[in-house]
């Protein structure tokens, strides 16, 4: 982990010293916890700085007034470890962090207990939750129509989705509209320019369930 890519991200972000150090103990207590849990792809783990650390900050950009932030399916922690750990010490800034796998809420637990974050995590189905915020958002959790149900009590609520998608955003989202009425905006993802980043509002279901 080079010395460059971390000072890449901090020029980026404007992480401070107290937020670089959190993340690099993250790193290092995720490199541990994935030899035993499978949490994230190991290849995926020596480009943490650009392809989970950045990939998940790059939303702040996006919704920087937004101060409550719900991660379904948080998993490893991206992007919501990462959002928790830069909204800390900012008046109002919380991040749910919701998962239905004991074993990764567990991590989650341990990682936010140990750094103080502005954060709860819930083990749960994230659809049966009852949580107000201003952004929902979800990292490599499901297609868009499956997500957009996961989701659908939140925007009830009154949050605005911002989804990190791969190379078959446009494709999931004209799937998405067989089901669901909805506005979206794809913006070019900054850590993977084959990723796209999918904001999403005023949704709806298109047809009654069966």
């Amino acid at each position: 982990m080079s010395d460059a890519e971390r000072a890449v991200f901090q020029a980026k972000t404007g992480a401070t010293v107290a937020q670089m150090a959190d993340l690099e103990t993250f790193r290092l207590r995720l490199t541990e916890a994935n030899e035993v849990m499978n949490l994230v792809g190991p290849d995926s783990l020596p480009d943490f700085w650009n392809r989970h650390a950045w990939d998940s900050a790059q939303l702040l950009a996006l919704a920087p007034d937004a101060l409550t932030w719900a991660d379904l399916g948080a998993g490893a922690g991206f992007p919501g470890v990462v959002l928790a750990i830069l909204l800390k010490g900012r008046v109002g800034g919380h991040i749910w962090l919701i998962d239905s796998l004991g074993k990764r809420c567990r991590f989650l637990q341990e990682v936010v207990d140990a750094f103080d974050l502005p954060a709860t995590v819930v083990n749960g189905r994230a659809e049966a939750q009852t949580i107000r915020c201003d952004i929902v958002t979800a990292r490599a959790v499901a297609p868009m129509e499956k997500l957009l149900g996961y989701a659908q009590p939140y925007f009830e609520r009154g949050a605005q989705g911002l989804f990190l998608k791969g190379e078959k955003a446009e494709s999931e989202l004209i799937e998405a509209r067989k089901s669901w009425h909805f506005e979206a905006e794809l913006a070019p993802s900054q850590s993977d320019p084959r990723g796209r980043i999918v904001t999403v509002r005023s949704v709806r279901r298109a047809r009654p369930q069966h």
